[in-house]
């Protein structure tokens, strides 16, 4: 074993190593925020074609879905039989998953039916604090004080949020704003379910497995509860073209979701996705103020400035974190470099 070096090679070689590490967690940061507000602007976009289907009767949220379902399974799983792979996990591990992804779909869409745009939006920061408790139970995930205070500042803002929906009067609101605000909450809690599930499965598997098996069983899934409760609504729809586009157009947004959500999981965890999520509320409320001219409550300002300060409070690391964060990830792209070469070993081109 070499001896150790002198104090003050030593400290230079810290030196250049933190700025390495500096540096390297600053790209790693720098594309996990892009990629975030990526995305942010895709989630924006579901829900715009979401309440546009409300604002046209159209009550088919599991219909929302097939298709997206449908192009993972056929993209992703066309990849995964090509590379003749086998399954890394249980297929029924990703059965559940879809479950609880179906469901989560669900119940966000229904909302639209009964509280506005905005309010779903902002009251997808509830995911963040379930986020919080299932890492720190399942994925031993540590935090510390301040990012604590931070989740109870965007807390704040959910609340504020409510108490806006319910006061509220001079707004267009929907016909009912607390059982939508409600099913908001309860489908938020599924999706981070669904996100910590994916993260664990991200790190110990493959995207391509993950989006191609959450494709097949969320077409299932989906096909047989459309089968049981939307034939009627289905064929009562006409489709004209004010009812088509937005079908696609939120099957596409929610197909480059799901195929980036994968990639920033792995690079930034489950609560951070979350939290980048929430600005998103600023395009809901621009596309409020501009496309459907309507009222925005000045509470609304208020709930988006302290989930702001939520996310500024829960990001902010100090130099060791850093550290920490940029020898764990660089150990996982290790672990990723590893598998990838045991697989290429396993299945030649």
């Amino acid at each position: 074993m070499a001896p150790p070096p002198p104090a003050e090679e030593e400290g230079a070689a810290g030196g250049r190593c933190g700025g390495v590490v500096a540096r390297w967690a600053r790209r790693e940061v720098l594309l996990g925020l892009a990629l975030g507000q990526f995305v942010s602007l895709l989630i924006t976009s579901t829900g715009f074609a979401s309440s546009e289907l409300a604002r046209r009767g159209i009550n088919a949220p599991t219909s929302q879905s097939l298709l997206n379902y449908i192009l993972l399974a056929l993209a992703y799983g066309g990849v995964l039989l090509y590379r003749r792979q086998p399954l890394t996990i249980k297929w029924y591990y990703y059965l559940i998953l879809g479950i609880i992804d179906v469901e989560a779909n669900y119940i966000v869409v229904k909302s639209y039916q009964y509280t506005s745009l905005t309010s779903v939006m902002l009251l997808d920061c509830w995911s963040i604090p379930c986020v919080i408790v299932l890492t720190w139970i399942f994925l031993k995930t540590k935090y510390g004080l301040r990012k604590f205070f931070g989740v109870g500042v965007c807390v704040a803002g959910l609340i504020l949020v409510v108490f806006s929906d319910v006061h509220a009067s001079d707004r267009a609101k929907g016909p009912n704003p607390l059982k939508g605000d409600l099913l908001v909450i309860v489908g938020s809690m599924l999706y981070a379910c669904s996100n910590v599930t994916e993260e664990y499965v991200i790190k110990k598997s493959n995207r391509v497995e993950l989006m191609a098996m959450l494709g097949l069983f969320g077409a299932i899934i989906s096909g047989i509860q459309i089968s049981i409760l939307e034939r009627k609504e289905l064929h009562s729809i006409t489709w004209n073209a004010g009812a088509v586009l937005p079908f696609l157009g939120y099957a596409v947004a929610m197909f480059l979701f799901y195929s980036t959500v994968p990639t920033v999981l792995k690079i930034c965890g489950a609560t951070m996705l979350n939290l980048s999520l929430l600005t998103s509320d600023m395009w809901a409320v621009l596309i409020r103020i501009f496309a459907y001219h309507e009222k925005v409550d000045w509470i609304y300002f208020v709930a988006f400035a302290a989930t702001s300060a939520g996310i500024l409070i829960y990001s902010y690391r100090d130099s060791k974190e850093v550290e920490d964060t940029a020898q764990v990830a660089g150990a996982s792209d290790e672990q990723g470099k590893q598998g990838d070469e045991e697989a290429g070993t396993q299945n030649p081109a």
